[in-house]
């Protein structure tokens, strides 16, 4: 496997990379300072703020590619504490380059999906800290081409209280970045119940990743997790969400689910029938469908036929959103996929890349 470069070798930052501080000593309280008193650009200078990509203004309105993972230093060096070679390279430089390819004005940056160093309760306060002023930093360093979905240190609910306060409130995050799973607690589950107060409070977006479970690790030797896992965590999620009441008890919380929806879409039926049980039918006037159809599902992994013909047909093609899961696939080839499922028309790709986004990331329709 390959170590993840975050930025450049060993985790130094890229040559093409400006940051406007560090995250320890007077460098860090005065980052704080600058983003806390006028947000994300706040420390940046005065030619650069609202400058959008590199070639132009033609980005400036191009695809928004929900589904941006980024590999922050201090996650490269959670992994090698561990012993853990991350299987990606990742430099800031690389992925502006493969954005602009490919047509993509903003990637929503979120944690690559490593989830060993967040299981560790003795650090993974610090860890979630570091990586979400990183993003912030990356947002201020290249305006207009990083959001920010901040990740929160769960299970932990008073931490993780604690830190989404600090994420939108002084980082200024577009939105939060979660796990499908903590553990065996699935999104859904009343544990989180606190967390979804708040984000229903305040509108927020949430964009999920799977992960693997405690229950469910390593179940066929030779395949990955990520090969049929976590399709199918994040259906668990899903169905967690809905028939467990969330979903009703917090409308105003915005979500987005990756890669399709998992396993969803092509298990619809039995969701479906449960939702029109005598016990259910009561709480699902619109049936599942209707339910499922107020979230929000992305691309990635999935800009191929069959899942985009099984997804479109349950939920309205204003729900589903680009997304790439870069750095393990490519914008470019995502948006291959989609021009040539043939399930979509001219008109609809143009939703699905950027304007379908735009009501969730207002701050993207300047």
């Amino acid at each position: 496997m390959r170590l993840i470069h975050a930025g450049g070798p060993g985790g130094a930052t890229h040559p093409h990379t400006q940051h406007c501080g560090t995250v320890s000593g007077s460098s860090r309280r005065d980052f704080l300072r600058s983003v806390a008193a006028a947000g994300v650009g706040a420390c940046l200078p005065a030619r650069l703020i609202g400058q959008g990509a590199p070639r132009g203004s033609t980005l400036q309105a191009g695809r928004i590619d929900v589904h941006h993972h980024i590999v922050p230093p201090a996650l490269v060096q959670a992994l090698r504490a561990r012993g853990v070679a991350a299987p990606v390279n990742w430099s800031v430089a690389k992925a502006i380059e493969e954005m602009d390819e490919a047509g993509v004005s903003i990637g929503m940056s979120s944690i690559a999906p490593a989830g060993e160093p967040f299981s560790d309760p003795a650090t993974v306060v610090r860890l979630v800290r570091d990586c979400n002023e990183y993003s912030a930093r990356l947002a201020m360093d290249h305006p207009g081409r990083f959001g920010m979905m901040a990740a929160l240190p769960l299970p932990d609910i008073d931490a993780s209280l604690k830190e989404l306060e600090y994420a939108f409130d002084t980082l200024k995050a577009d939105g939060l970045g979660l796990f499908t799973v903590y553990g065996r607690a699935w999104l859904g589950n009343p544990l989180f119940d606190p967390i979804f107060e708040e984000l229903n409070g305040r509108r927020a977006v949430v964009y999920t990743h799977p992960t693997t479970s405690d229950c469910c690790r390593n179940l066929i030797p030779g395949i990955g997790d990520g090969a049929i896992e976590w399709g199918t965590d994040t259906t668990r999620a899903i169905t967690s969400m809905i028939f467990g009441g969330a979903a009703a008890r917090y409308p105003n919380v915005r979500m987005i689910w990756s890669h399709g929806g998992g396993t969803m879409p092509f298990l619809v039926e039995r969701f479906v029938g449960m939702a029109n049980s005598a016990q259910n039918k009561p709480k699902f006037p619109q049936g599942f469908q209707g339910a499922a159809g107020k979230f929000y599902y992305d691309t990635a992994q999935v800009a191929n036929p069959a899942a985009m013909s099984a997804l479109s047909k349950v939920v309205p093609t204003s729900q589903i959103v680009f997304g790439t899961d870069y750095p393990y696939r490519t914008p470019a080839e995502h948006v291959k996929g989609l021009r040539e499922c043939g399930v979509f028309s001219a008109r609809d790709l143009q939703r699905i890349d950027r304007e379908n986004a735009l009501p969730l990331f207002p701050r993207l329709k300047t």
